[in-house]
């Protein structure tokens, strides 16, 4: 088995306009986040992942970039960031940033000289078509809606942009962009960051022949990645990046992968590859997807779809590649809300039992901010009170345009799978605005703040914070089996409990998760040797064949 220090960490991950204001403007900054080292530190995870930083025009947040190497005056200045990486090393912390480099900004000095004329070097930085019968050139739509094509009356052609209009991507078949990239990369390489987070990273290579999405015919509101992810030249742009760029520096690497398989991961993350280290998977965070909305749904996960696949990666990459393992990010709803219960009475109970249920598995786990303390969806009254592109844009398409959702039904597919459920401001204490921000938030607190925080969580020595951690020390006390070792699933038929098997050398473990709100009986006896012991669990006793609403337990056995 490959072994390297990454395969050992946890991550935190940081989303800075969320997690502390400093100075009252209402937006979070890199001084709040210097504020709360201390705070991951006792968490116990060793990497934080940092969303976009750079300068930005801010049309998704920071994902449409306009200088890679200067930061958002929003967040700080470049004396900011060195001051926050810094002070993480001086706490044994490694510090991974965002790379986006499928697109800029439409307002990058690149993309303002390749619109002014087809003559320009820089034109070809991007890619552009002419138009087809006085249309866009293909039927392309764009994740955030609408076409992907955008029409520039100075040079007569299209560009192309799969998620934003402001967000136009770059054409990676110039050499001259691969090498402004790898140059770019390099420059942060050399301020002693650890490593990158790479953002929809499998769609750099566009097909070779650009020809209409056939799948849109069915399904009118969907997308074209499907059609462009994993394109023909990906492999080799990321085996030269490697050789450029990461192969030389200690990093850690994990490209964001829309319809990745386990096959496909192998061909990206393979230990003899030379590409990437893990890859972000979106298969079991679709599950509950709507067939005619896509991710604007109000459909629950089946567990038994859950096990699928998760075991299915499982297996697949065991001694041949690595798992990146979470529920949360910046871009998904609370997992508590989708995949557990946020009611009052189940709401810690079901926040445990995820935790322990990913942190169990073979990977490295990502925890998203406000994850270890099990915060919650937030149901916002009005769509006027959301800030994410891609909601807006989807109330505009389905209420406004096609009338195809009335507003009541579309606000409640927006309170279950809004990108601002995971947005709304850290929730550090009950004083006003949940102690973010002396002034006003970018976007709203949610109202169950006084009850959830950090504040509480850590004056309560069985809150969810405690949990998370007591997991990650478990996985740094037996990393042979925790997190190499081989696993098994067990009863996959089962549709209310997920239970599993890790192996390593003479150790056994043996995960159960019961995933609904009922008390239910399972022989769990039979799975288990006379020297079992148990490991964690998220209730105060063991009831042995019992399991509680919501009830984790992991048993321990040393001798096979």
């Amino acid at each position: 088995m490959h072994k390297s220090w990454w395969q050992e960490a946890v991550v935190y991950q940081v989303y800075p306009r969320s997690f502390q204001d400093s100075n009252g403007d209402g937006i979070g900054d890199l001084q709040g986040i210097i504020q709360h080292l201390d705070y991951i530190k006792e968490l116990g995870v060793d990497v934080i992942w940092l969303n976009p930083i750079y300068k930005s025009p801010n049309a998704d947040n920071g994902y449409d970039i306009a200088d890679y190497q200067q930061i958002m005056p929003e967040f700080g200045t470049m004396a900011d960031f060195q001051q926050l990486l810094k002070a993480a090393h001086a706490r044994g912390l490694k510090m991974m940033m965002d790379l986006v480099v499928n697109h800029t900004s439409d307002e990058h000095p690149w993309f303002q000289a390749a619109k002014q004329s087809r003559t320009d070097p820089h034109h070809d930085w991007y890619i552009w078509r002419d138009p087809v019968d006085g249309h866009e050139p293909t039927n392309w739509r764009a994740d955030f809606g609408g076409s992907a094509w955008t029409y520039v009356p100075e040079v007569g052609q299209y560009y192309l942009h799969l998620f934003a209009v402001k967000q136009p991507d770059l054409n990676w078949t110039n050499p001259a962009v691969r090498k402004a990239v790898f140059d770019m990369m390099t420059w942060w390489c050399d301020q002693r960051i650890d490593g990158f987070r790479m953002d929809v990273i499998n769609l750099i290579s566009k097909p070779d022949v650009f020809a209409d999405d056939p799948h849109l015919l069915e399904q009118p509101n969907g997308n074209s990645l499907g059609l462009i992810a994993n394109g023909p030249h990906v492999h080799e742009y990321l085996r030269a990046m490697n050789k450029a760029v990461l192969s030389k520096h200690d990093l850690m690497t994990v490209g964001e992968a829309p319809g990745v398989t386990p096959a496909l991961a192998l061909q990206y993350t393979g230990f003899d590859r030379h590409e990437l280290e893990m890859v972000f998977q979106f298969k079991h965070v679709g599950l509950d997807n709507d067939p005619q909305f896509g991710k604007w749904s109000l459909k629950h996960p089946q567990l038994t779809d859950l096990k699928r696949v998760l075991s299915d990666w499982q297996t697949a990459l065991h001694g041949k590649a690595w798992n990146s393992l979470y529920w949360d990010n910046h871009d998904q709803a609370r997992a508590v809300s989708r995949f557990g219960d946020d009611r009052p009475a189940f709401r810690v109970h079901s926040a445990k039992m995820l935790a322990a249920t990913l942190h169990f598995l073979e990977g490295t786990p990502y925890i998203y901010q406000g994850e270890e303390l099990g915060m919650t969806n937030v149901a916002f009254p009005s769509i006027h009170d959301y800030r994410d592109l891609d909601t807006l844009n989807a109330w505009h398409e389905l209420v406004e345009q096609q009338h195809a959702l009335a507003p009541e039904d579309m606000l409640k597919r927006i309170h279950r799978r809004s990108r601002d459920n995971a947005r709304t401001p850290m929730q550090w204490s009950p004083a006003p605005q949940a102690g973010f921000t002396a002034g006003t938030p970018w976007l709203a607190v949610n109202p169950n703040y006084t009850d959830i925080n950090a504040t509480a969580a850590l004056a309560d020595s069985d809150s969810v914070f405690f949990f998370y951690q007591k997991l990650i020390r478990l996985r740094k006390q037996y990393p042979d089996l925790i997190v190499y070792g081989a696993y098994t699933l067990l009863d996959p038929d089962d549709p209310d409990v997920y239970m599993y098997q890790r192996h390593a050398a003479k150790q056994e473990l043996l995960v159960i998760s019961n995933f609904t709100d009922q008390t239910l009986t399972r022989d769990i006896a039979k799975q288990l040797s006379p020297s079992a012991k148990l490991l964690i669990s998220n209730y105060d006793d063991d009831a042995e064949n019992t399991l509680r609403p919501y009830e984790t337990k992991a048993y321990l056995t040393s001798e096979r």
